[in-house]
Formats: structure tokens, sequence, C-alpha cells
């Protein structure tokens, strides 16, 4: 896959997609997100790519919308405009493999969005995450962050807009790891290798429990996750999955 916003690596079992605007300090700009959509749709449908690594690089993220196209959109392109970045947020947010974010640097606005919306983020020493949308009088993307954070901390983060270092977001709760920025790639990659191992029936059975279950009632989400642990208990692969698993728990005893 060539593109010219956005570097594609395949490795065994997973894909690094790198934004790569470095002189835009990778703004997303109309171009961007639409090769974004484009190539997410792709690796969706390759079956030896089980897991998906989004990152910026070691330096930064991604700053933002891109401003330069934010200032000159005119009032009849303003809906189109921004139904552009709802498909593209939806196409990472909806995709059936898992989403790993490798946070260098800067995340912030619509780079943060980026970032929430991707399953689990890892975050360098050097990270930074930040929504100074309102003092621009628009506003940032909230459910994800709220999913992620809860109700009253994604409050003060949207409201108030200051920065957020990669310790404090590990403290709250909103990235999953911190590491010194030189080993931010291969903890990504190293995480991607454990994901790939997984079934990736049972991989999006957790995704889509994680995004519904929280919208029922007890009873109902409960039921909810037996009917999907029903339909992947009867599959054939289970019984090879746990065969493999206490073979292994067998030869472990001898030792």
């Amino acid at each position: 896959m060539t593109f010219r916003t956005i570097l594609v690596e395949k490795k065994t079992g997973h894909a690094i997609v790198t934004l790569h605007r470095p002189g835009e300090m990778n703004a997303l700009s109309c171009e961007m997100r639409m090769e974004l959509e484009d190539c997410f749709n792709r690796l969706e449908e390759d079956h030896e790519v089980r897991v998906i690594i989004l990152t910026g690089g070691d330096y930064v993220f991604s700053a933002g919308m891109d401003l330069k196209e934010m200032t000159v959109i005119s009032d009849a392109e303003i809906r189109d405009y921004f139904l552009c970045i709802t498909r593209y947020l939806k196409k990472i947010y909806g995709c059936r493999k898992p989403v790993i974010a490798a946070v260098g640097g800067i995340a912030l606005g619509g780079g943060f969005n980026l970032a929430t919306v991707c399953d689990l983020i890892i975050a360098s020493e050097s990270a930074i995450f930040g929504h100074p949308e309102l003092k621009f009088g628009i506003n940032p993307l909230f459910n994800p962050l709220r999913q992620i954070i809860g109700l009253s901390k994604a409050k003060e983060i949207t409201m108030l807009g200051e920065p957020i270092g990669a310790r404090e977001a590990l403290r709250i709760g909103l990235v999953n790891k911190v590491v010194p920025p030189e080993k931010l790639m291969a903890e990504a990659e190293s995480m991607a290798q454990e994901l790939a191992k997984r079934s990736p029936e049972a991989i999006e059975a957790v995704k889509r429990i994680s995004a519904i279950a929280p919208c029922l009632d007890k009873d109902s989400a409960l039921d909810f996750e037996m009917n999907m642990e029903t339909l992947l208990f009867s599959r054939t692969e289970r019984k090879e999955y746990m065969a493999e698993f206490m073979r292994a728990l067998k030869n472990r005893k001898k030792q």
C-alpha cells in the first residue's frame, strides 16, 4: 500500500501505520484522513494482519487538525468537512481488529481524538495530550475520552484544555503503559505480537462487548456476554486452544 501522507509496514501478524507529514507535525489534513480510512479498510480485510499499530513516530503523534485547511472552509463545505472526520474516526473506532496507538510527543486536539478511538494506548515519557479546542470556540470529541477515564475527569480535560503529561495520563487510566522514547515502538510491537496470538474472533468479541455492554442494564449486559461466550465456545478453534493449553500445562508439570 502506497500513500502520500501515511506509511504502512506489514510485519508478521501486525501492521504499523505511521502518520507522515513531518513538516506539519502530522496535522490531520483531509487527504490524511481519507488515506487512513482507506488504509484501515484494507488492513481490516487482510487476513495476514491481526493487529494494527498507529503511530506518528518517535517525536510527535499529531498536532491535531490541519488549521490551514480549517481556516479556509466555506460555510457550504462545513457539513462535508465534518462528515469526512466522522467517517475516518468511525473506521478506526469500529475496526474489528485491535488497534494500538503508540504516542510519542504531542497528541493535541484531533490527534488526541485519534488516540482515544484506538483500543490501547502506549505513550513515551515525552508524550503530551491536550484538548485546546474550547479556546477556538469549538468542542473536542468527548465520548471516547469519557469511556476511557470517566465523566468527571473527561469534563475537566476538555473544558480546561490543560496539557497532560505521560505519567499523569497513566495515573488517570488514559494510557495503558508509559515507556522511554527509545522503547516506544518495541513495546507496541511486543504487545501486538501477543495480541496476534489470540483468537481473532475472541478479540473481536471483547471489542463488541466493551462497546455495547456499558450501554445495557446489568441483566441485559450479562445476557449479552453469555451469548457471545456461547458462540465462541461452540467453535472448533476453542477446542484447539484449550487442548494446546492443557498440553503446555502438562509439560510444565513434568519439568
